[in-house]
């Protein structure tokens, strides 16, 4: 019988200690508080870039759980999907929700209060509020004409 592979080990409060840069794939994908709001569909406005989140998801986005559903494999089904790097935060911050630790940290700020690398449980992203789980739309059947119709009120 072949023993799970264990968990990788991730430095002490690695994101108050080291820049993005320098994390490890571990530490990196531990940011993500998987809250599912980067999955969102979003309207940019072209002169501003100012950016509205809408509750239409991303076809790999699990409406019930707000995670990806082929996570390893994202890029193979959906192409435009951002893999987001210490290399390309800086491009990509501003769609990102204020919320995300990636963006946090590329900003100077610390991480939010409710993260699951502080609490240690992921619970605590939907106790907060900030979880989108169960509170999406799957994008098949919502033409790109009628995103406007789902834009989110609330800030991200």
């Amino acid at each position: 019988m072949t023993r799970p592979a264990p968990a990788p080990r991730l430095r002490r409060r690695f994101w108050e200690r080291y820049p993005l840069a320098q994390l490890t794939r571990a530490e990196w994908e531990a940011l993500c508080d998987r809250c599912g709001r980067c999955c969102l569909r979003k309207l940019e406005d072209e002169d501003t870039r100012e950016v509205v989140f809408t509750r239409v998801a991303c076809r790999l986005l699990c409406t019930e759980s707000a995670t990806c559903m082929d996570y390893p494999q994202r890029r193979r089904h959906v192409p435009d999907c951002v893999q987001l790097t210490a290399a390309n935060i800086a491009e990509n911050a501003y769609w990102m929700p204020e919320t995300c630790a990636y963006r946090r940290l590329h900003h100077g700020e610390g991480l939010p209060e409710w993260h699951p690398l502080l609490t240690g449980r992921a619970e605590s992203v939907a106790e907060a509020g900030i979880s989108m789980a169960g509170r999406t739309l799957p994008e098949t059947g919502i033409p790109d004409d009628e995103l406007e119709d789902h834009v989110l009120e609330e800030t991200f």
